[in-house]
């Protein structure tokens, strides 16, 4: 294995090898998982042989349709049918939310799940990324994430809870101001795919919330906390008009065999299930405790089922990840390629203490030798082609002598002979600083990829002026979480008046209480809402910004494209993409043209 381990990453853009690549590159049996992020206490020993026994009567027949397996599902978690769709894994529901709903532009928080970017970028997107900085925790602060939004005009907002890959986490009232906050966006999109291992807050999830307003879509992974992720189910809640937009548009057997008999099962097994969360959530303090022991190891709070750790100075990501792999089969999951990480950070999956000490000797080792006495894994010199997000934007600057974006864009845009129809590049000065606190970008040599004024260093002009912050109800904080930081306000936007779509006049009746089931009732037809007050947006300075939609490689209103961090001109069609965009897609039944 120790020759093909390094080709087996490299043919992975976005993501590890597989399981069934490294176990074929080996004697048969793969390495100790600390890399895919899955339950591993669920399922039973008895549901795995229970479903060895039918083995063959699973895979020879057909499974039933979509909707039968769907209203099984919702009847276990007392949601209505009309408010689900279920897909082949969460990467179908992410890509038909992207062709079907994102029109123009895409925010969200890096680093997080690659398919969050990467799936825009390939249908000719614009995707705003607003960075975490490491210097809070790689915590997300929503007011600015909001400022961040209205600064660039971007139609779609994003947010993981927990995040991946920091286990980053919002409380439950957090989130819904912020949906509110976010009224007038085309889509809200709530991904928990992570949450049920989260144990902050009693309810975390904002289904319900979701199913009450017009543009929110909650996504929901099956495969991470059942531990099943293999089988690629997933589903996504929202109310009818936009929940059936997606449905309408997939395939009446898009889920498999295996994926109904598990969903069939589960009412007989809720305890269990129960019991695997609480586990998990057991040793993710136990692991956490004991990955902090090593010098230099930097461990950040998480809600998730995973760690998001710093090595020591000196340690090279790629190169740990190598040898762990070679030396001491532990897979581990390098997260270099990751937008807005670098090869310095691991994710680490939680699993049980006996599969952690093995970790902390295999990391003894390949970071100190057997003494300790230094690091035994040397860092990456400049100028090499490691794979990071990091190292995409060092790139960057480097290219374009110091310039950075402003450089590039104008490189690709041309001085004054750029594409007909494309805007100007922007002056320096205009990047990623927020309106509200404006900061100017430093030119040369030494200048690095402007963050948001909140989170830069040095005194700040402040407004004389400035509107109160949102001032959430007292509550406890998380286990773990760091302190709040205070942010300024988020702008109040018009709401829309009407749903896309006449609400159903009737919604299922409250079900029995299931062990798996969220204890909240299922919500009833209701009016859009009404937003909570918010600051005045005529509060801000408002940015001189052009109208109109900004075509895909030119910076997102003087920000950085999504393209730019690849180390491309962004202006070349993405590679991969099979429609050239959301108005080329079928349209769905009975919905008549997309815009």
């Amino acid at each position: 294995m120790a020759d093909n381990v390094t080709s087996l990453f490299r043919s992975t853009a976005a993501h590890s090898p597989s399981m069934a690549a490294l176990a074929r590159e080996s004697d048969g049996a793969g390495p100790v998982d600390f890399c895919i992020p899955c339950n591993p206490y669920f399922p039973t020993p008895a549901m795995f042989e229970d479903m060895a026994t039918r083995l063959r009567e699973i895979i020879t027949y057909y499974p039933s349709s979509a909707d039968t397996i769907t209203a099984e599902l919702c009847s276990l978690l007392q949601l209505p049918p009309q408010c689900v769709a279920m897909g082949n894994g969460s990467t179908e529901l992410i890509t038909w939310i992207d062709h079907l709903l994102v029109r123009e532009s895409l925010a969200v928080p890096v680093p997080t799940f690659g398919r969050w970017t990467d799936q825009p970028m390939e249908t000719g997107k614009r995707v705003d990324m607003f960075p975490l900085q490491e210097s809070s925790g790689f915590a997300l602060d929503l007011a600015q994430y909001a400022e961040f939004i209205r600064a660039r005009g971007t139609k779609v907002a994003v947010i993981c809870n927990p995040n991946n890959p920091d286990g980053g986490f919002l409380h439950k009232h957090a989130v819904v101001q912020f949906m509110d906050a976010m009224a007038d966006l085309d889509l809200v999109v709530i991904d928990e795919s992570f949450l049920e291992f989260a144990d902050a807050e009693v309810e975390p999830s904002v289904v319900q919330e979701a199913m009450l307003r017009p543009n929110v879509i909650v996504l929901r992974s099956l495969g991470k906390n059942f531990g099943l992720h293999g089988i690629r189910f997933g589903y996504l809640v929202a109310n009818p008009a936009l929940a059936g937009r997606v449905r309408s548009m997939l395939p009446k057997w898009n889920l498999n065999s295996f994926a109904e008999h598990v969903v069939f099962m589960l009412k007989e097994h809720g305890t269990e299930y129960q019991q695997s969360l609480h586990q998990v959530r057991r040793d993710r303090m136990d692991m956490s405790g004991q990955l902090s022991s090593l010098p230099g190891l930097t461990v950040y709070p998480s809600q998730g089922n995973f760690l998001f750790v710093r090595l020591p100075v000196g340690a090279e990501g790629t190169v740990v990840r190598d040898r762990m792999l070679t030396e001491h089969r532990l897979l581990v999951r390098e997260c270099g390629n990751k937008i807005g990480s670098s090869s310095r950070f691991l994710r680490l999956v939680v699993r049980p203490q006996v599969d952690v000490r093995r970790l902390v000797s295999g990391l003894e080792q390949v970071l100190y030798g057997t003494s300790r006495r230094g690091a035994a894994v040397p860092e990456q010199a400049t100028g090499t082609g490691y794979s990071s997000g990091t190292a995409a934007i060092d790139r960057l600057f480097s290219e374009t002598n110091g310039a950075g974006t402003q450089g590039l864009a104008a490189q690709a845009i041309g001085a004054g002979t750029g594409a007909p129809g494309l805007p100007a590049a922007p002056a320096a000065g205009i990047g990623m600083p927020l309106p509200a606190v404006p900061s100017p970008v430093p030119v040369g040599a030494d200048a690095g990829m402007p963050m948001p004024a909140a989170a830069s260093s040095g005194p700040q002009q402040m407004p004389q002026q400035a509107p109160q912050p949102l001032q959430p109800p007292p509550m406890q904080p998380p286990p773990m979480q760091s302190p709040p930081m205070q942010s300024p306000p988020v702008p109040q936007q018009p709401v829309p008046q009407q749903m896309p779509q006449q609400m159903p006049q009737q919604m299922p009746q409250q079900m029995p209480q299931h062990p798996l089931a969220a204890p909240a009732q299922v919500p009833a037809p209701a009016p859009a809402p009404v937003p909570a007050p918010m600051p005045a947006a005529a509060s801000y300075p408002s940015p001189q910004m052009p109208t109109g939609p900004t075509p895909p490689g030119v910076p997102a209103r003087g920000g950085l494209t999504a393209a730019q961090v690849r180390g491309t001109d962004g202006l070349s069609q993405a590679p991969g993409a099979s429609w050239s965009g959301a108005q080329s897609w079928p349209e769905a039944a009975g919905m008549g043209q997309l815009s």
